[in-house]
């Protein structure tokens, strides 16, 4: 692999140059069995965001082809070359291809990782020990919008229970850090049982958290050398940056809708949303 630079993100990958057509696989296998070696042979080349394996269409031969997503497209360009022409793990010769067009409206759209994937891409290039996060601030804030009360109808109301968080990230090695704001919020009936209002008072703070990791991570870039050495660079707003003792009006101005982080567990890799340029396919 030429030495070169790559740009990494904390962003679900939709561009083109990240994504990996595979066919030619032939039936004999079972979908489990392709799926465990095509991620065996491919996580070599560099941290997968995304592997399908589908069953070929009723119209086609029968065989099953993969979709895989990169987080590099360096590393997807790489997996492309070392991986088209040969088996790998089955006698007729897999054919692998980068996508080359892909629905503009589909990769316009910027998709924020999960808590989860965010952990597993940092640990996969800095390590368990190449970074570390911590809470700043938890801060019940549902006083702030219209004093915790909102009308669900004409004769009954609900209480807004909503929770904004800070969280630092800190890449010790690197020098850099950076924060992210999350708010989250829960509606409760009217006089709810105290149980109920516990058990909704920690998910709405666990999910306040989350978010506010996540929006940490959107401003960390990873600078991935072709050698494997790795920087780290964060992005950062002069206005955020402000003294502990002033988080807490930190948050109320960033008060915002977090509807973005919803369903971000998984991509869903859909057809419609790439396709493949088959004219110098022999």
């Amino acid at each position: 692999m030429e030495t070169e630079v790559d740009i990494v993100e904390f962003k679900v990958p939709v561009e083109n140059d990240k994504t990996l057509f595979i066919w030619n696989i032939l039936p004999t296998f079972s979908e489990a069995y392709i799926y465990d070696r095509i991620f065996k042979h491919f996580s070599v080349f560099g941290a997968l965001f995304s592997l399908r394996v589908r069953a070929n269409a009723s119209v086609a031969e029968p065989g099953f082809y993969a979709i895989v997503k990169f987080f590099s497209a360096a590393q997807a360009c790489w997996a492309q070359e070392a991986t088209d022409g040969r088996g790998l793990f089955q006698d007729k010769p897999l054919k692998v291809r980068l996508c080359t067009r892909q629905n503009p409206a589909f990769c316009q759209t910027v998709r924020c990782l999960s808590s989860a994937k965010c952990q597993e891409l940092a640990n996969y290039y800095l390590g368990f020990n190449g970074w570390s996060s911590r809470v700043v601030t938890l801060h019940d804030i549902s006083i702030t919008d219209n004093a915790g009360l909102l009308p669900l109808g004409t004769e009954t109301q609900a209480v807004s229970l909503k929770y904004g968080c800070i969280v630092e990230l800190m890449f010790t090695k690197h020098g850099v850090s950076c924060r992210g704001v999350g708010v989250a919020e829960e509606l409760l009936e009217n006089n709810p049982d105290p149980v109920e209002r516990l058990l909704k008072r920690g998910k709405v703070q666990k999910y306040a958290k989350e978010r506010a990791f996540c929006n940490a991570f959107q401003k960390v870039l990873l600078v991935v050398l072709g050698d494997g050495k790795v920087a780290v660079e964060c992005r950062l707003d002069p206005d955020e940056i402000v003294p502990d003792e002033d988080l807490e009006g930190l948050i109320q101005v960033n008060d915002i809708s977090w509807s973005e982080f919803a369903g971000v567990e998984e991509d869903e890799d859909l057809l419609y949303d790439l396709s493949l340029n088959m004219t110098d396919v022999p």
